[in-house]
């Protein structure tokens, strides 16, 4: 413990405190001797981390047990790597950082059930750089990550039900298990579909306002 103490740069006591409380794992023993390693000085490194960003020990001990209850990444990953996404490794403080003040356990837990992260050892792995990217800016926006989780959750469902429309509909035509148009000519018709949605709800007049072009007539 002393030397585990050292290498982390903290009191043996507060290293002690951590065992006390859960925040660390009990060492391998043999004999006399408790032997801690790489793993448990990485956690206290984490611990450290998380406190410097405002979370509490009982947070930070929440946060643990959901990491631990959460799927690892060769269980999210298992029909393999995405075809087209790159999966982003990170710590645990790296992931506070990137949605700051909004790395609830609640929202955790949303996310590994989602499979949008799993556990590698002591790092976090997301699935999909692009999907980090967008939903850490829309927090920086100020939509609440609860809420950007559950419209990913209502996306996938649609996402889900327009694969299965392109597939069948190649498939049925080619015979084969993945056409190599299936891809690009997916992503063509919904990224215009899209395009084409968004305007007509964005040119939609409130129910409340008169047309534009127009000035209210008399009553």
């Amino acid at each position: 413990m002393e030397e585990l103490a050292k290498e982390a740069g903290i009191p043996v006591r507060t290293v002690r405190f951590y065992r006390e409380r859960g925040l660390i794992s009990p060492p391998r023993r043999e004999g006399r001797i408790a032997w801690y390693d790489d793993h448990h000085l990485a956690r206290l490194r984490t611990i450290a981390g998380l406190l410097e960003r405002g979370h509490t020990l009982t947070g930070i001990a929440d946060l643990a047990r959901t990491f631990e209850s959460g799927r690892d990444v060769a269980e999210v990953l298992g029909l393999g790597e995405p075809t087209e996404e790159t999966p982003v490794r990170m710590t645990p403080e790296q992931l506070a950082d990137h949605f700051e003040g909004e790395t609830t356990p609640e929202n955790l837990a949303t996310a590994l059930e989602l499979g949008y992260l799993a556990t590698d050892g002591d790092e976090i792995v997301h699935i999909s750089r692009r999907l980090l990217e967008a939903s850490a800016e829309l927090v920086r926006e100020g939509v609440p990550l609860a809420t950007v989780l559950a419209a990913g959750r209502r996306v996938r469902e649609h996402a889900d039900a327009l694969a299965d429309l392109f597939v069948n509909v190649l498939e049925a035509r080619t015979g084969a298990p993945e056409p190599p148009q299936l891809r690009p000519l997916a992503r063509a018709v919904m990224d215009a579909e899209l395009s084409m949605a968004l305007d007509r709800r964005l040119r939609r007049e409130p129910p409340d306002r008169p047309p534009a072009d127009r000035e209210p007539g008399p009553s």
